[in-house]
């Protein structure tokens, strides 16, 4: 099994058609993009009540979604440079290893009113899961489609954000049908561990990397269009202490923390901002919907950035993005009163936000090229980890306070809302100073990226 699992198993034939890789990907990416949809999971837990009728905080819960998107950029970060040289299928199969084993740890510590093996399971286990699937297929898709960089990004990346459209109704269905069980949460788990490790075993089974000297039948490579797309490649320690890095990880952290915020409370949020109105299921079903303009948003947004151009995309993700957080609380009951604006303007916003994650891997390969864009990839996702606190501690902070203090947790909706648009405005400047890389960091002897795979 292990020789399998190595690279040089995992290289195509001749005449392979590289269409048959996105789905590989696509498997990966909508079973861990079940993490989307957490939120259909809060009540329940607040819910579960100990032997002593203990129950937990908003907060406490929240930390759960925070481990694992913070162990998702860890993981990211720490092993993308081993990604490169193991090769994909060895990543994803690490990968849904440790997400499936995550949900049967946070199973047990469901059905003990445990909340550290939660946060063991679903957060560290799980959330390393997270970080090995999400970047193991984005290099891989540069490399078959040097052509379309960002409609390459964005077939790896919009499976994560639809799959909430799975793990939403799948994860209330499974709720509902083990309702008369002693632990109906573990059981959920249990079983949702055992899926999702056999649906990412298909992307493990199917993944291919292209031989050394690959290119598209036909396709020469055309002059830049912009100074920011470079030919030349930066490694990765050196693209670490380089301005535009940085740069760019304020650009993402601005961008997640908003959307984030929306996404880990948007069951919740929808059910007190139309208090009444909206039953548990249609919540559920909002989550559902959200998925989708979360995936394709990944997938429209990166394909146009390959026209539009990295830098023009964000600009409107964060001059677009500021005019709809501040627009949004007011389609509550106590203002517009409509479901339907509330739901395309959370749609619109979370395309941006779904855009945002699949137009960065080609940013990063406009600026440092594609030697070791994993790796680099991998380290800004120390930015996610990053939104993946804050985001939930801001929404969860400001709730608790309103609660805390007896005032209707609608009031609490504008004030979180109004924050995010505050960190549009951070985004829309640190995207405003990005610059091409400076010659000094490029590689001295470059390299054809269509032998990276080959050489590692």
């Amino acid at each position: 099994m292990s020789s399998f699992l190595d690279r040089e198993f995992s290289v195509a034939r001749p005449g392979f058609n590289r269409w048959l890789v996105p789905p590989a990907a696509l498997s990966i990416h909508l079973a861990i993009g079940q993490v989307y949809s957490f939120s259909v999971f809060k009540n329940p837990l607040l819910a579960l009540k100990a032997a002593d009728g203990t129950l937990w905080s908003l907060k406490e819960v929240g930390y759960i979604f925070s481990i694992a998107i913070a162990m998702l950029g860890l993981s990211a970060a720490l092993f993308g440079k081993w990604l490169e040289t193991a090769g994909p299928r060895k990543a994803m199969f690490v990968a849904a290893c440790c997400f499936g084993s995550g949900f049967m740890v946070a199973a047990a510590g469901a059905a003990t009113h445990t909340l550290a093996l939660i946060y063991l399971g679903y957060g560290v286990i799980g959330g390393v899961g997270l970080g090995m699937g999400y970047i193991s297929p984005v290099s891989t898709l540069i490399k078959w489609f040097p052509d379309r960089p960002g409609l390459a990004t964005g077939l790896a990346i919009m499976g994560f954000g639809g799959g909430a459209m799975i793990g939403s109704p799948l994860g209330t269905r499974l709720m509902v049908f083990y309702k008369a069980s002693a632990h109906p949460i573990a059981a959920t788990w249990v079983t949702m561990g055992i899926l999702y490790f056999i649906f990412m075993m298909f992307g493990v089974f199917t993944v291919r990397v292209p031989p050394g000297g690959w290119k598209p039948q036909g396709w020469v490579p055309k002059a830049a269009r912009s100074a920011l797309i470079s030919s030349h490649n930066v490694d990765v320690n050196t693209a670490f202490g380089t301005p535009q890095f940085w740069l760019l990880w304020v650009i993402l952290l601005m961008n997640v923390t908003a959307g984030i915020g929306i996404l880990e409370q948007a069951s919740p949020m929808i059910q007190d901002l139309f208090h009444g109105h909206v039953s548990a299921i249609a919540a559920a079903g909002f989550v559902g919907v959200l998925s989708l303009f979360n995936m394709g948003g990944r997938f429209i947004w990166a394909s146009t950035s390959d026209f539009l151009g990295r830098k023009p995309t964000y600009m409107v993700f964060f001059t677009l993005g500021l005019i709809l957080y501040l627009a949004l609380p007011y389609t509550g009951t106590s203002h517009l009163d409509s479901v339907p604006l509330f739901v395309l303007i959370s749609g619109a916003l979370i395309s941006m936000y779904g855009g945002g994650f699949a137009t960065i891997p080609a940013y990063l390969k406009d600026l440092f090229g594609v030697y070791h864009v994993s790796a680099i990839h991998g380290r800004l996702l120390t930015a996610w980890s990053t939104a993946g606190i804050v985001g939930p501690l801001i929404v969860n902070g400001i709730l608790d306070h309103y609660v805390a203090n007896h005032l209707p947790k609608q009031q609490a909706y504008p004030v979180i809302l109004h924050i995010m648009a505050g960190l549009m405005v951070v985004g829309f400047i640190a995207n405003l100073l990005v610059r091409p890389v400076a010659a000094k960091h490029w590689l001295k002897m470059e390299i054809d990226p269509s032998h990276i795979e080959a050489t590692h």
